[in-house]
């Protein structure tokens, strides 16, 4: 199913000039903030959980996530040389899981990794606060990377799309708006930190089992969709 010319391909894609510069102020901000953090405050678990959950898991994943998803399919569409890779001898549930797993590996690099070094400045991993919040980055970075992925296949627009969900849904409405909690990948994350996490320090609104089946769900329908779509684009492009 992996294939690694196309993966090659498509990290080429992800960490061009452009969107490589995007993916690494966000994590750059997140240890910045950490750093200034610590040092006006001092240790404080409390703050600590506020700022990774606030910031990271909030923002900054999802935001990785759109990048790297919707870049991992999404220029070649728009300048026409997907035509050219689905022509070649490669099966396009190949494709698509190629560039899913790529569009994963990016976002848990630029996500995950920066959230536990942010937790361990912060707190030094107090109540395993750095250790749940990257288990949260990780886990959301898979759907993410999954729903972005699919954005890019069936919309043009997917950046744009993409930035609305994540700013809006995820960053606001999920993290506000008590009915939109349930219906968000940030809050079924938070489920798998709340498990491992200090008590009462992290919180969310859908229970660990129902959390970890929606996870799956919107994970493996994304990817499934995404090659369906990717099978009608070379239809159309054969005809």
């Amino acid at each position: 199913m992996y294939n690694p010319t196309v993966a090659r391909l498509t990290y080429r894609a992800v960490l061009g000039r452009r969107r490589a510069a995007i993916l690494f102020i966000l994590p750059a901000l997140l240890l910045a903030i950490s750093v200034a953090v610590r040092s006006f405050n001092g240790v404080d678990d409390q703050i600590a959980a506020n700022v990774l959950g606030g910031f990271a898991i909030a923002a900054m994943v999802p935001l990785i996530g759109v990048i790297a998803g919707t870049g991992s399919i999404g220029p070649e569409i728009d300048d026409g040389s997907i035509v050219y890779l689905l022509s070649k001898p490669v099966k396009r549930s190949s494709i698509i899981f190629t560039k899913l797993i790529v569009a994963i590996a990016v976002t848990m690099v630029f996500s995950a990794v920066p959230t536990l070094i942010a937790g361990y400045i912060l707190n030094g991993n107090g109540q395993q606060i750095a250790i749940a919040y990257t288990v949260a980055a990780l886990v959301a970075s898979i759907a993410y990377s999954a729903l972005f992925l699919l954005l890019g296949t069936v919309s043009r627009n997917a950046v744009v799309i993409g930035l609305i969900y994540a700013l809006g849904w995820e960053a606001f409405f999920g993290t506000l708006v008590p009915g939109a909690r349930t219906l968000s990948v940030q809050q079924w994350a938070l489920a798998l930190a709340e498990d491992i996490g200090g008590e009462g320090l992290i919180g969310s609104d859908v229970g660990l089992p129902v959390a970890v089946v929606l996870l799956s769900v919107v994970t493996v329908a994304a990817t499934w969709y995404a090659g369906q779509k990717l099978r009608v684009l070379k239809l159309a492009g054969e005809e």
